[in-house]
Formats: C-alpha cells, sequence, structure tokens
C-alpha cells in the first residue's frame, strides 16, 4: 500500500468520515449515504477507491428477504508515521505485514466461516517467514563475530 495514495484518501473528509463509520461495524452503501447525508453514488465511488487502494474490504452478506448486501468493513489496521523536521521529512506505513491476517479477521467478522483452510496457510507463511529471519539473524551475527575476530587480529 502506497504512502502517497493513503495520504490522498485520509485528505478528503467524506472518505475519513465512512472510515470513521466502519470502525463501528460494517455497513452497507445506503446506511453510510444516508449517515453521512451523502449521495449514494458518491459514497459507492468513495468505497470503490479505498477498496482498491486496500483500505476497505467487502463482502456479500444474505438477508432475510431480497438480495443478498454488499458490506463494507475496514480490511486492515494501518498506522502511519510522519516526521517533519529540519532538513527532513520522513513518512512509513506501519502494520503491512499482517494485511492478509486482518482480511481474514474481516471475512470472519462478516460471518464467513469458510477461513481454515486460509488461516492454515498464512499461519505456514509466518512460520516460514519466522525461520528466514532467525537464519538471517544468525548469519548477521556469525558476520559480525568474524569481522570483531579479524579486527582483532589486525
Amino acid at each position: 500500500m502506497e504512502l502517497e495514495a493513503i495520504l490522498d484518501v485520509m485528505g478528503c473528509k467524506t472518505r475519513r468520515d465512512i472510515i470513521n463509520l466502519l470502525t463501528d461495524e460494517p455497513r452497507f452503501v445506503s446506511e453510510i449515504s444516508k449517515e453521512l447525508d451523502v449521495g449514494q453514488k458518491a459514497i459507492i465511488e468513495h468505497l470503490r477507491a479505498m477498496e482498491e487502494l486496500g483500505l476497505l474490504s467487502s463482502s456479500f452478506q444474505k438477508i432475510e428477504r431480497g438480495r443478498p448486501r454488499k458490506y463494507y468493513d475496514i480490511s486492515q489496521d494501518i498506522q502511519i508515521q510522519i516526521f517533519i523536521g529540519p532538513g527532513a521529512i520522513k513518512m512509513n506505513v506501519v502494520g503491512q505485514e499482517f494485511s492478509d491476517l486482518h482480511t481474514i479477521a474481516g471475512k470472519i467478522r462478516m460471518g464467513e466461516t469458510e477461513v481454515v483452510k486460509e488461516l492454515e496457510n498464512l499461519i505456514q507463511r509466518y512460520d516460514d517467514g519466522k525461520k528466514y529471519a532467525e537464519q538471517l539473524l544468525a548469519e548477521v551475527r556469525i558476520h559480525k563475530k568474524t569481522q570483531s575476530q579479524e579486527s582483532k587480529d589486525q
């Protein structure tokens, strides 16, 4: 997820209002439109843009009568760090490493229960990633130890 795109989204008050509504619970277009007093076409465009960016996810939920409704939910936790100082501006998005997990959590909140295989695959990926990170850490430590030893020998 690109930081510039996130900042563009967050620069729009209507989009911030939509995100704020969705922090409470998933909602469908007409609920959001009514709550914010904004036309449904505009809401749909805002939702589409945020979903394409990955800030929101959607899923259909069956209702008693009529066709299923498309509900929108926040797809993942995002933390943005911005540092502004003399001669420097640094921006960073924190927490993207767990975006798949947050997507699955959203599915579960929407009532989907067929996520066991997705969770098992995700756990395996995280385990593989942890093993790889531990291997890299061991390599760095060996390299540092070798450099330290070479410095002492000189």
